[in-house]
Protein backbone atom coordinates (compact mmCIF):
# COMPACT_ATOMS: atom_id res chain seq x y z
CA UNK A 1 0.00 0.00 0.00
CA UNK A 2 2.83 2.39 0.83
CA UNK A 3 5.23 1.31 -1.89
CA UNK A 4 6.69 4.74 -2.50
CA UNK A 5 8.40 4.52 0.92
CA UNK A 6 10.14 1.18 0.39
CA UNK A 7 13.76 0.69 1.26
CA UNK A 8 16.31 -1.42 -0.60
CA UNK A 9 18.41 -4.47 0.31
CA UNK A 10 16.89 -7.57 1.84
CA UNK A 11 18.53 -8.75 5.09
CA UNK A 12 19.22 -12.37 5.96
CA UNK A 13 15.92 -14.09 6.82
CA UNK A 14 15.22 -15.38 10.31
CA UNK A 15 15.92 -19.12 10.53
CA UNK A 16 12.74 -21.19 10.38
CA UNK A 17 13.29 -22.90 13.75
CA UNK A 18 13.93 -19.56 15.44
CA UNK A 19 10.85 -18.05 13.81
CA UNK A 20 8.75 -20.94 15.14
CA UNK A 21 9.88 -20.05 18.65
CA UNK A 22 9.18 -16.36 18.10
CA UNK A 23 5.76 -17.12 16.67
CA UNK A 24 4.91 -19.35 19.64
CA UNK A 25 5.81 -16.54 22.07
CA UNK A 26 4.02 -13.73 20.21
CA UNK A 27 0.25 -14.35 19.96
CA UNK A 28 -0.27 -11.72 17.26
CA UNK A 29 2.20 -13.47 14.97
CA UNK A 30 0.57 -16.84 15.59
CA UNK A 31 -2.84 -15.41 14.63
CA UNK A 32 -1.74 -14.02 11.25
CA UNK A 33 -2.50 -15.72 7.95
CA UNK A 34 0.48 -17.26 6.16
CA UNK A 35 1.14 -14.31 3.83
CA UNK A 36 1.11 -11.71 6.59
CA UNK A 37 3.14 -13.93 8.90
CA UNK A 38 5.82 -14.16 6.23
CA UNK A 39 5.74 -10.38 5.82
CA UNK A 40 6.16 -9.95 9.59
CA UNK A 41 9.11 -12.35 9.58
CA UNK A 42 10.78 -10.30 6.84
CA UNK A 43 10.16 -7.04 8.67
CA UNK A 44 11.51 -8.49 11.91
CA UNK A 45 14.63 -9.66 10.06
CA UNK A 46 15.20 -6.11 8.83
CA UNK A 47 14.63 -4.76 12.35
CA UNK A 48 17.25 -7.15 13.75
CA UNK A 49 19.63 -6.21 10.95
CA UNK A 50 19.27 -2.43 11.38
CA UNK A 51 18.60 -1.86 15.08
CA UNK A 52 20.87 -2.25 18.08
CA UNK A 53 18.95 -3.89 20.93
CA UNK A 54 20.42 -2.81 24.28
CA UNK A 55 19.29 -4.52 27.50
CA UNK A 56 19.73 -2.48 30.68
CA UNK A 57 21.12 -3.66 34.00
CA UNK A 58 21.09 -7.40 34.58
CA UNK A 59 18.58 -8.12 31.82
CA UNK A 60 19.74 -10.83 29.42
CA UNK A 61 17.93 -11.25 26.09
CA UNK A 62 18.53 -14.38 24.08
CA UNK A 63 18.02 -14.76 20.34
CA UNK A 64 14.34 -15.63 20.70
CA UNK A 65 13.71 -12.67 23.04
CA UNK A 66 15.28 -10.28 20.55
CA UNK A 67 13.17 -11.79 17.79
CA UNK A 68 10.01 -11.35 19.85
CA UNK A 69 10.85 -7.69 20.43
CA UNK A 70 11.59 -7.14 16.74
CA UNK A 71 8.39 -8.85 15.58
CA UNK A 72 6.24 -7.02 18.16
CA UNK A 73 7.66 -3.68 17.04
CA UNK A 74 6.99 -4.57 13.40
CA UNK A 75 3.29 -5.43 13.83
CA UNK A 76 2.25 -1.86 12.90
CA UNK A 77 4.35 -2.09 9.72
CA UNK A 78 2.54 -5.00 8.07
CA UNK A 79 0.98 -2.62 5.52
CA UNK A 80 3.09 0.51 5.95
CA UNK A 81 6.29 -1.41 5.33
CA UNK A 82 9.93 -1.13 6.29
CA UNK A 83 10.05 2.66 5.88
CA UNK A 84 8.48 2.76 9.33
CA UNK A 85 11.91 1.85 10.68
CA UNK A 86 13.55 5.01 9.39
CA UNK A 87 15.04 7.74 11.56
CA UNK A 88 16.34 5.81 14.58
CA UNK A 89 18.76 3.01 15.35
CA UNK A 90 18.38 1.67 18.90
CA UNK A 91 15.87 -0.24 21.02
CA UNK A 92 16.63 0.08 24.74
CA UNK A 93 15.03 -2.59 26.91
CA UNK A 94 14.59 -2.22 30.68
CA UNK A 95 13.82 -5.28 32.82
CA UNK A 96 10.59 -3.60 34.01
CA UNK A 97 8.98 -0.17 34.33
CA UNK A 98 11.58 2.60 34.54
CA UNK A 99 11.69 6.09 36.00
CA UNK A 100 12.53 9.32 34.18
CA UNK A 101 12.98 12.82 35.51
CA UNK A 102 10.79 15.52 33.97
CA UNK A 103 11.03 19.31 34.09
CA UNK A 104 8.67 22.04 32.90
CA UNK A 105 8.76 25.83 33.13
CA UNK A 106 5.24 27.24 33.40
CA UNK A 107 3.93 30.55 32.05
CA UNK A 108 5.00 32.31 35.24
CA UNK A 109 8.57 31.10 34.84
CA UNK A 110 8.36 28.59 37.68
CA UNK A 111 10.36 25.38 37.19
CA UNK A 112 8.48 22.18 38.01
CA UNK A 113 10.32 18.89 38.46
CA UNK A 114 8.85 15.41 38.89
CA UNK A 115 9.50 11.75 38.24
CA UNK A 116 7.45 9.54 35.89
CA UNK A 117 7.31 5.76 35.89
CA UNK A 118 7.05 4.50 32.31
CA UNK A 119 6.71 1.17 30.51
CA UNK A 120 7.73 2.62 27.14
CA UNK A 121 8.98 5.77 25.51
CA UNK A 122 9.73 6.92 21.98
CA UNK A 123 12.04 9.81 21.17
CA UNK A 124 11.44 11.67 17.91
CA UNK A 125 14.82 10.83 16.38
CA UNK A 126 16.34 8.84 19.23
CA UNK A 127 15.80 5.39 20.64
CA UNK A 128 12.65 3.45 21.31
CA UNK A 129 12.48 2.23 24.93
CA UNK A 130 10.44 -0.68 26.29
CA UNK A 131 9.90 -2.54 29.54
CA UNK A 132 10.54 -6.24 28.92
CA UNK A 133 8.21 -7.24 31.76
CA UNK A 134 5.37 -5.33 30.11
CA UNK A 135 6.08 -6.77 26.67
CA UNK A 136 5.78 -10.22 28.26
CA UNK A 137 2.61 -9.22 30.11
CA UNK A 138 1.06 -8.08 26.82
CA UNK A 139 1.92 -11.44 25.27
CA UNK A 140 0.32 -13.28 28.18
CA UNK A 141 -2.97 -11.38 27.76
CA UNK A 142 -2.96 -10.19 24.15
CA UNK A 143 -6.66 -9.27 23.98
CA UNK A 144 -6.67 -6.95 26.99
CA UNK A 145 -6.34 -3.73 24.98
CA UNK A 146 -2.64 -3.19 25.58
CA UNK A 147 0.52 -3.61 23.50
CA UNK A 148 3.32 -1.29 24.54
CA UNK A 149 5.46 -2.15 21.50
CA UNK A 150 2.65 -1.13 19.14
CA UNK A 151 2.05 2.05 21.14
CA UNK A 152 5.64 3.24 20.90
CA UNK A 153 5.99 2.22 17.27
CA UNK A 154 2.86 4.22 16.45
CA UNK A 155 4.76 7.29 17.69
CA UNK A 156 7.71 6.41 15.45
CA UNK A 157 5.41 6.15 12.43
CA UNK A 158 3.51 9.30 13.40
CA UNK A 159 6.63 11.47 13.43
CA UNK A 160 7.88 10.35 10.00
CA UNK A 161 6.17 13.35 8.37
CA UNK A 162 7.98 15.70 10.75
CA UNK A 163 5.09 16.25 13.17
CA UNK A 164 4.08 14.18 16.19
CA UNK A 165 0.40 15.00 15.92
CA UNK A 166 -1.57 11.76 15.62
CA UNK A 167 -1.58 11.80 11.82
CA UNK A 168 1.02 9.57 10.11
CA UNK A 169 2.30 10.21 6.58
CA UNK A 170 -0.55 9.41 4.18
CA UNK A 171 -1.65 10.32 0.64
CA UNK A 172 -3.33 13.76 0.62
CA UNK A 173 -7.07 12.94 0.48
CA UNK A 174 -6.76 10.16 3.04
CA UNK A 175 -4.66 12.35 5.32
CA UNK A 176 -7.34 15.04 5.33
CA UNK A 177 -10.09 12.52 6.08
CA UNK A 178 -7.96 10.92 8.80
CA UNK A 179 -7.20 14.27 10.46
CA UNK A 180 -10.89 15.26 10.36
CA UNK A 181 -12.21 11.99 11.80
CA UNK A 182 -9.50 11.55 14.41
CA UNK A 183 -9.83 15.14 15.61
CA UNK A 184 -13.59 14.82 16.01
CA UNK A 185 -13.24 11.51 17.86
CA UNK A 186 -10.43 12.87 20.04
CA UNK A 187 -12.38 15.99 20.98
CA UNK A 188 -15.42 13.93 21.98
CA UNK A 189 -13.23 11.53 23.95
CA UNK A 190 -11.49 14.37 25.82
CA UNK A 191 -14.87 15.89 26.63
CA UNK A 192 -16.03 12.57 28.11
CA UNK A 193 -12.86 12.16 30.17
CA UNK A 194 -12.93 15.76 31.41
CA UNK A 195 -16.57 15.29 32.44
CA UNK A 196 -15.57 12.31 34.56
CA UNK A 197 -17.49 9.79 32.51
CA UNK A 198 -16.23 6.21 32.39
CA UNK A 199 -14.73 5.29 29.01
CA UNK A 200 -14.24 1.82 27.61
CA UNK A 201 -11.03 3.04 25.95
CA UNK A 202 -8.09 3.80 28.27
CA UNK A 203 -8.40 7.43 29.39
CA UNK A 204 -4.69 8.00 28.66
CA UNK A 205 -5.81 8.48 25.05
CA UNK A 206 -7.09 11.92 26.11
CA UNK A 207 -3.57 13.18 26.91
CA UNK A 208 -2.85 14.44 23.37
CA UNK A 209 -3.78 13.65 19.75
CA UNK A 210 -0.60 11.60 19.33
CA UNK A 211 -1.47 9.52 22.40
CA UNK A 212 -5.00 9.03 21.07
CA UNK A 213 -3.51 7.56 17.89
CA UNK A 214 -1.06 5.36 19.82
CA UNK A 215 -3.64 4.07 22.31
CA UNK A 216 -6.24 3.31 19.65
CA UNK A 217 -3.51 1.52 17.69
CA UNK A 218 -3.07 -0.78 20.69
CA UNK A 219 -6.79 -1.53 20.65
CA UNK A 220 -6.70 -2.25 16.92
CA UNK A 221 -4.27 -5.07 17.59
CA UNK A 222 -5.51 -6.25 20.99
CA UNK A 223 -9.26 -5.51 21.18
CA UNK A 224 -10.53 -4.52 17.72
CA UNK A 225 -14.18 -5.27 18.50
CA UNK A 226 -14.22 -2.83 21.38
CA UNK A 227 -12.50 -0.19 19.24
CA UNK A 228 -15.05 -0.65 16.46
CA UNK A 229 -17.95 -0.38 18.92
CA UNK A 230 -16.59 2.75 20.63
CA UNK A 231 -14.85 4.62 17.79
CA UNK A 232 -16.08 3.26 14.46
CA UNK A 233 -14.53 5.92 12.20
CA UNK A 234 -11.18 5.64 13.95
CA UNK A 235 -11.37 1.85 13.71
CA UNK A 236 -12.03 2.07 9.97
CA UNK A 237 -8.97 4.25 9.37
CA UNK A 238 -6.76 1.95 11.46
CA UNK A 239 -8.07 -1.11 9.64
CA UNK A 240 -7.06 0.50 6.36
CA UNK A 241 -3.70 1.66 7.71
CA UNK A 242 -2.59 -1.46 9.59
CA UNK A 243 -4.61 -4.09 7.74
CA UNK A 244 -7.01 -6.34 9.56
CA UNK A 245 -6.24 -7.05 13.21
CA UNK A 246 -4.90 -10.56 13.88
CA UNK A 247 -7.77 -10.90 16.35
CA UNK A 248 -10.58 -9.64 14.11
Amino acid sequence: MFGWLRLARTPQPIASNLWRDIRAALPWAAALDAAREERLSQLAARFLHEKTITPIGDLVLDERDRGVLAAACCLPLLEFGEAGLRGWSQLIVYPEAFRVNRTHVDAAGVLHEWEDELIGESWDTGPLILSWADVLADCEDPRAGFCVAVHEMAHKIDVLDGELDGTPPLPGPWQRGWARDFQAAYDAFVEAVDAGRDTAIDSYAAEAPEEFFAVTSEYHFSNPRLLLAELPKVAAHLERFYGSSPFS
